[in-house]
């Protein structure tokens, strides 16, 4: 919400000597944002921008409050001025007998005027124009002025197109019609606050605008000034159906202040005296079915200068608040403090309170400092269960993987293992869905088998499989199994895959090993730990499979930084003769810890039976020697043909 407003006009409700770039400037820092300050003649406009949970400041009088506490808080003499109007208009009947429904209407305030229709006065056309509303007659002008003055929408009927013996309040039946005061013709849903005249009419779309038979115009004589305060919920809704997003039913549906009826009624009437030759002709109608519930809050003097993490002194809170218009009680280290009724929707609990007081107090004044850590605080894994899978499943979407979900309820031709092992369903609903299955890998290949138009696809699933257990619930184990078909696919190329996915997660120590049971591809261990398999299927597709809870626990985040050598390395290539069943792996993690000399170990060529190692050297202390490095060597050699009964070439 945004509202404009010129400085002279603040400045009837606030009184004080800081120039317009300073109010802008504290207002900023502890209220509202100031968007645009601009020069306007002699004057200045306030282009302000409003949350939309602080109804209250979308008035000239709600934005002098603030500014008066904001300005006195940073050593800115302020006051703020009150308008006390009183009702000394009780001397005449009110001619009209108005019905509500009282879980409609909050509050109705009215009064009948005698009025003369004619060019508003030069003050008020701009101020008006200045906050962005079109100046019309004196008469609607007025109803603008207070609504952007007090805060609470007005508006105006022609008394004599009323036929208004009595006026009904009521909720609308469907298909009702009606014309609204711009000549568009709207066909309500229901449900929406209407009131209708004696003979059946409906004369106005409470709290949203005024319709086309009851409006003011140039042969206006005697008007009805009437303010409604309604349900909200309703009058949004009503708003956003028939897309009327007039400038009432947008501050009426944040739900304003009822209490502000009657000050806004006192000053129409203020106002039509001067700008419309105005005379009250009937008493004043206050009908006040629903007023405000009020509620009082307690907070500690501790709890305060804990959460703003700075003791702000007992008797600068209950200025503050005072000032905003809370009422306070001091209680022993604690303070009382009574909601004024146009908060009542915002603060509802201490921390709102808190809140008041820091930011008038000055949120640039806190000090920049981090919170002292509690010796007793606990901390708790971020990286949990949760966390682990999402991050795999993003690194196998940039790997160029699609997760596919398939049934945990597979057919005797899925299910993987003697079936006698297999879990079973009492009553299945098909033979399709009988077995809970004990891998993925089966469903991933039906999905490869049902995708034949697709020459490559990857795709993998992060799921449960379910293992018997005598006299307990089934076992559930979370696994990822990936799959991949492409024309001659490459062990190495799923290898590499899982490689960078262990790295992602900061697992070290993987090792890939020839599969026992002479199904080809790998085992994949940690130590002593099985993670899972790599398992060529056919010349085009193979697949993978991992225990994700075991593996994910080794997993972490934390990083090791290794500065970059100041000594320049030295490589050399060293050709090892092995037998063919001994794993490259092996000789190359013995050849790496033999001297902390050696910094890396890469496979360079393989052929028949001999292995050439690509071996880098490199001190973090000194230059090493060729001399060094044969020393090095030698225990190479030493080492492998005792481990491997290797030879040199």
């Amino acid at each position: 919400m945004n509202i404009k407003i010129l400085d002279s006009w603040l400045r009837e409700y606030l009184k004080t000597s800081a120039k317009p770039a300073d109010i802008a400037k504290h207002l900023s820092l502890s209220s509202v944002s100031v968007e645009r300050l601009e020069r306007k003649a002699e004057d200045y406009i306030y282009d302000i921008e409003v949350t939309t949970n602080r109804p209250d400041l979308m008035s000239v009088v709600g934005l002098a409050r603030e500014t008066a506490a904001a300005l006195a808080e940073q050593g800115i003499e302020a006051e703020f001025k009150k308008n006390s109007l009183e009702n000394r208009n009780q001397g005449k009947d009110f001619p009209v007998k108005i019905e509500a429904e009282s879980n409609l209407v909050n509050r109705i305030c009215a009064v009948v005027m005698d009025v003369a229709v004619k060019d508003s006065p030069k003050k008020i056309k701009d101020r008006l124009e200045a906050s962005g509303i079109r100046s019309l007659n004196n008469l609607i002008d007025v109803t603008n002025y207070v609504m952007r003055e007090i805060g609470h929408p007005v508006h105006v009927f022609d008394f004599d197109k009323l036929n208004a013996e009595k006026l009904t309040i009521r909720k609308s039946k469907k298909g009702e019609s009606l014309v609204t005061l711009d000549k568009k013709q709207y066909s309500l849903l229901g449900g929406d606050i209407v009131m209708e005249d004696s003979n059946g009419r409906i004369v106005d779309l409470l709290g949203i605008m005024g319709l086309e038979n009851s409006v003011v115009g140039e042969n206006t004589k005697k008007i009805l000034l009437f303010l409604d305060n309604t349900d909200p919920t309703l009058i949004r809704k009503t708003s956003m159906e028939l897309g009327i997003r007039s400038e009432a039913a947008v501050l009426n549906e944040k739900g304003v202040d009822p209490e502000l009826a009657m000050p806004a009624l006192l000053r129409g009437i203020e106002l039509y005296k001067g700008a419309a030759d105005g005379k009250v002709s009937s008493s004043v109608l206050d009908i006040y079915p629903n007023p405000p519930k009020k509620h009082e809050i307690k907070v500690s003097l501790e709890k305060i200068s804990r959460v703003i993490g700075e003791a702000i002194p007992e008797d600068k809170c209950r200025r503050i608040l005072r000032k905003l218009d809370f009422e306070v009680t001091d209680r022993t280290d604690k303070l009382l403090v009574k909601v004024p009724s146009f908060r009542l929707l915002d603060v509802k609990i201490e921390e709102d309170i808190i809140e008041e007081i820091a930011r008038v107090y000055g949120y640039q004044r806190l000090p920049s400092i981090l919170p002292p850590l509690n010796e007793n605080l606990k901390f708790t894994r971020f990286e949990t269960a949760f966390y682990w899978e999402r991050r795999v499943k993003e690194a196998l979407k940039y790997f160029g993987f699609t997760e596919v979900y398939t049934y945990s309820l597979v057919s005797e031709d899925l299910y993987d293992g003697p079936i006698e092992n297999a879990l079973t369903l009492k009553n299945p609903l098909s033979s399709d869905m009988t077995f809970l299955r004990s891998s993925l890998i089966p469903s991933l290949l039906e999905v490869l088998g049902k995708n034949k138009g697709r020459e490559e696809i990857k795709i993998f699933e992060i799921a449960c499989v379910y293992k018997k257990r005598q006299k307990d619930l089934p076992e559930e184990k979370l696994l990822l199994s990936g799959a991949l078909k492409k024309p001659n696919v490459s062990f190495f190329e799923a290898k590499g895959i899982l490689e960078t996915l262990f790295e992602d997660l900061g697992i070290k120590g993987i090792k890939f090993k020839k599969r026992l049971d002479g199904a080809g591809g790998a085992e994949i261990t940690r130590g002593k730990d099985y993670l899972g398999y790599i398992e060529p299927v056919s010349a085009d597709i193979i697949d993978f499979e991992l225990d994700f809870e075991k593996a994910t626990s080794f997993s972490t985040l934390k990083k090791v930084y290794n500065p970059i050598g100041k000594f320049p390395p030295i490589s050399e290539d060293l050709a090892v003769i092995l037998k063919p069943d001994i794993s490259t792996i092996d000789v190359a993690e013995e050849i790496k810890t033999t001297d902390p000399l050696i910094v890396n170990v890469s496979l360079l060529d393989r052929f028949e039976d001999i292995r050439t190692f690509h071996i880098v050297f490199q001190s973090t202390e000194r230059n090493i020697t060729k001399g060094d490095v044969g020393k090095v060597r030698e225990k190479i050699k030493k080492r492998l043909i005792e481990m491997f009964q290797a030879n040199f070439k």
